[in-house]
């Protein structure tokens, strides 16, 4: 039996987002499909997986959970305050190993949704371990997995256990991770938590400057585990370099990569001439809001996020296309993970107007 090959999302492109196939996509087909059944009904967070082309529901106890080789749409609906209307937040997210296929229809399927709810969502593009603020504050613990859902083993017999090291860290606005990490005994931090799960036998390792927040998530998703697993326990070492419990760890570290931060860039992109030109408004702390062309889609690229900027004369390709301009212009740069957003002229969100 071969293993399968690593695929890195980076190597995937856009190409069939935006073409005759995407625009294919319409609302009759949306009302269609049985996914779509009740979304964006009432308020709340819904989330769906991309099984073989098509979108499945994800387990509610499974929310905030996410495989790297996967690709997801988390939908969320809410209400502002003393307002009836429902509004939207609309993410595909992309693990670090989902497949060109599952990406692209993600993608779609997410354009999809949005022609259900008659345009109104605010769409997102999010790749694991680099998501946005927004996204992580749908979750208390964002926990991201290695593996396809199909991989994991929440459910199996004892004997098909494979051990497995978590990382519990606490992030920017307290925001708690729990990654699924080499078992290497190097990766241990003094400062962070660490869940080794073999099984029927689940350790949580309390580094000796961890937070009390950490060790408080850590637990909980330690009990999660065990929750499903009738004869497993849980133990915790206080930060123990020598605990028989590390013999499964083997030796060395997992190297870091060291991500830079993007250019700041501004671009218009138009097809007023017939074709898709993409042209250079500002560089730097030149780009400014007055700088945005409202008969145009524009991509600003700060330093964490890029955002696609629809202006209220442009027309409706460009309009329909504008994530997929975003996505094919960005996946080509330094800084391919940068979390994407679309933002309609006179909709602006807070953080979009604080970023430059």
């Amino acid at each position: 039996m071969q293993k399968p090959k690593d695929y890195d999302w980076k190597d995937s492109n856009m190409a069939l987002f935006g073409s005759d196939t995407d625009k294919k996509v319409k609302k009759e087909s949306a009302e269609t499909e049985p996914a779509w059944a009740g979304a964006g009904q009432a308020v709340g967070i819904q989330i769906w997986r991309i099984v073989k082309f098509k979108v499945e529901h994800w387990e509610k106890d499974q929310y905030g959970e996410f495989y790297n080789g996967d690709s997801y749409i988390i939908l969320n609906t809410y209400k502002e305050e003393d307002k009836d209307a429902l509004l939207y937040d609309v993410h595909f997210w992309i693990g670090k190993y989902s497949t060109q296929d599952e990406y692209g229809t993600a993608a779609y399927k997410t354009v999809e949704l949005d022609t259900l709810l008659d345009d109104r969502p605010i769409q997102h593009r999010e790749v694991q371990g680099h998501e946005s603020p927004l996204f992580k504050g749908y979750f208390d613990t964002l926990t991201l997995l290695k593996g396809g859902a199909d991989t994991g083993f929440r459910r199996v017999l004892p004997e098909a256990y494979k051990a497995r090291l978590f990382h519990v860290m606490k992030g920017e606005k307290k925001q708690i991770t729990c990654s699924q990490v080499s078992l290497k005994k190097g990766n241990l931090k003094d400062g962070d938590v660490f869940i080794i799960d073999n099984g029927d036998k689940i350790y949580q390792w309390n580094g000796k400057k961890c937070s009390p927040d950490e060790k408080f998530k850590a637990a909980a998703e330690c009990q999660k585990l065990k929750s499903v697993r009738a004869k497993a326990s849980v133990e915790t070492i206080g930060g123990s370099m020598s605990h028989p419990a590390l013999k499964i760890l083997k030796p060395g570290e997992s190297k870091q990569k060291e991500e830079k931060k993007a250019d700041k860039m501004m671009f218009a992109v138009s097809d007023a001439d017939g074709s898709l030109d993409m042209d250079e408004i500002a560089v730097g702390d030149d780009i400014s809001q007055d700088k945005l062309r409202q008969d145009d889609v524009c991509i600003i690229v700060v330093e964490d996020h890029c955002y696609c900027w629809v202006g209220g004369g442009a027309n409706i390709d460009e309009r329909k296309n504008a994530m997929s301009y975003a996505c094919n212009y960005i996946n080509k740069t330094e800084t391919p993970w940068l979390p994407i957003t679309v933002v309609a002229q006179g909709s602006e969100s807070q953080a979009f107007l604080s970023a430059f």
